[in-house]
């Protein structure tokens, strides 16, 4: 899967030389993240592939389209203004996004089984200026953002409450890893 500055996102096959499937055109806004859904099966729940971009939009295709540019099944605007990273939890049917809002909700959590007027379940306002990373630990329902002023945050997914703010870096957060414990959690800044 590849996203591009110029806002498209295509998907390739390692043993095919052209592309499988384009699914936004070239024009759009610029492509912030792309993850592919681990939950997805074949039976139950198709594959599907988010695109987060910089006008704050979160789209979610099923990845077994027959036809050449399919439409998202779902997209709706989850950032005033930018949606920087994002997580599927739960065989995605909840979904967490991290951006820049005007009202600095810049942390989400969103039900893609309700409709789009309806599916923000709850926004953390934190970061100023924005958040710009976001990790999902499963084990223990926690969210773990970074901001664009180097401050981590914690949160309980199931309490819905900030467990833990704190500065680890001088500048914008970039990168957040998690070890497959859970015991730890690495940070990388633009610095």
């Amino acid at each position: 899967l590849t996203g591009a500055q110029d806002g498209s996102v295509r998907m390739f096959e390692w043993t095919r030389p052209q592309q499988l499937v384009c699914f936004r055109q070239a024009g759009n806004a610029r492509v912030t993240r792309m993850y592919f859904n681990s939950q997805g099966n074949k039976a139950i729940h198709p594959l599907q592939c988010g695109v987060a971009d910089g006008e704050g939009f979160l789209s979610i295709w099923q990845v077994n389209q027959t036809t050449s540019n399919p439409k998202p099944y779902l997209s709706w605007q989850c950032h005033s203004k930018t949606t920087s990273d994002f997580a599927f939890i739960t065989s995605s049917s909840l979904v967490a996004t991290s951006g820049q809002s005007n009202d600095n909700r810049n942390v989400c959590l969103w039900d893609t089984l309700v409709s789009s007027g309806n599916s923000l379940i709850h926004a953390f306002t934190c970061h100023d200026h924005g958040a710009t990373v976001l990790q999902y630990a499963p084990k223990h329902q926690l969210l773990i953002s970074g901001g664009r002023k180097g401050y981590i945050c914690v949160f309980d997914i199931r309490q819905r409450q900030i467990l833990y703010t704190f500065q680890a870096h001088e500048s914008a957060v970039k990168a957040l890893a998690l070890d497959p414990a859970e015991d730890y959690f690495v940070t990388g800044s633009a610095e």
